[in-house]
């Protein structure tokens, strides 16, 4: 089968489309025919080798359809989604014509969107969708802000949130982005900066019921004061590289009126005993965007020999939205 390796860690240039042997069915797994993938910056990651040794096939994500189950689950031909479960960690991802994926990460899917707009949805609307219901635990009437909304993560979550009947505040570093977000359904469009609760707070003093951070640890503190008093904030992105933060005392840089925090890593969640890739309503999601409600089309597709511009694209904070690879 081709597939895209890194060579070793380093830029895109380092990503090559070479021969390898087709993965074997094993239990437990599912070998999937892989028709598109989505990008995701945690390739970056992995690509540039920021955490360290990895799979020499990245990818954490595809859809297509079913080449082989040795137990059954699935049928040979059936289409589905696969995300996470050591996929371009511990095992050879999705940039490969075939991929081998445990059954737990892989779901069924019915539809008739091409490939190339499916690829656009499993990670970033099921990430989307377990923060805003689970760690945020949004109702309807709600405030919620997306720091950082013009990601392919803060679209997603924006589109999500709007559909639900939620007041939406989205962040961007660019007033040129307004209109795409105002179009997904926010509300109120705020330019980023360092000091963003201050502006926050201006426009609603009591603050707001929740706060999906996307942008990572160098934003999270301002973040935290944007919760009202028993609201809730989620730090879920890694749009800043995720720094580490120099210092971090929860009992005096906390605000003080109980606001919760928490964080959502895919990563270590989807597919775990605690985090069953059921619990997210892919169907559901994948339904929405069919009928409109959602819009989750792929910002742009990239042919399969053009991994290295999509790579350097996404790398440059330049994708406004999903990337797409059709194979």
């Amino acid at each position: 089968m081709r597939a895209i390796v890194i060579r070793k860690p380093g830029g895109p240039e380092q990503l090559e489309i070479v021969q390898r042997p087709a993965p074997e069915p094993k239990p437990g797994h599912v070998v999937i025919a892989v028709k598109a993938f989505g990008l995701n910056r945690a390739e970056i990651y992995m690509r540039s080798g920021a955490w360290g040794p990895v799979a020499e096939i990245s990818g954490i994500e595809c859809v297509g359809t079913v080449h082989a189950d040795p137990d059954g689950r699935f049928v040979e031909g059936q289409k589905v989604a696969a995300l996470m479960g050591g996929m371009g960690r511990t095992l050879d991802g999705s940039y490969a014509e075939l991929t081998c994926v445990p059954a737990a990460n892989v779901a069924p899917l019915a539809t008739n969107l091409c490939w190339e707009d499916l690829a656009a949805i499993p990670e970033s609307y099921a990430t989307a969708w377990s923060c805003l219901h689970g760690n945020l635990a949004l109702a309807p009437g709600q405030a919620l802000l997306v720091r950082g909304a013009t990601s392919a993560l803060g679209q997603a979550a924006l589109n999500i949130a709007a559909d639900a009947g939620v007041h939406v505040i989205a962040t961007t570093r660019s007033a040129a982005r307004r209109p795409l977000l105002e179009r997904l359904g926010a509300a109120e469009v705020l330019i980023e900066r360092a000091d963003l609760s201050a502006e926050l707070r201006a426009r609603h003093p009591r603050g707001v019921d929740a706060v999906l951070d996307i942008i990572g640890n160098s934003t999270i503190l301002d973040s935290l004061a944007m919760a009202r008093r028993y609201g809730r904030v989620c730090l879920v992105g890694l749009l800043d590289h995720a720094a580490p933060l120099e210092s971090f005392n929860p009992l005096f840089q906390m605000p003080f009126g109980g606001v919760h925090f928490s964080s959502f890593v895919s990563a270590f969640t989807y597919g775990a005993a605690d985090y069953p890739l059921t619990d997210v309503p892919l169907q559901a999601i994948i339904d929405r965007v069919a009928a409109g409600r959602y819009q989750a089309r792929p910002a742009r597709i990239f042919g399969f020999d053009e991994i290295r511009a999509a790579h350097a694209l996404m790398e440059a904070n330049q994708a406004n939205g999903k990337l797409v690879v059709r194979v």
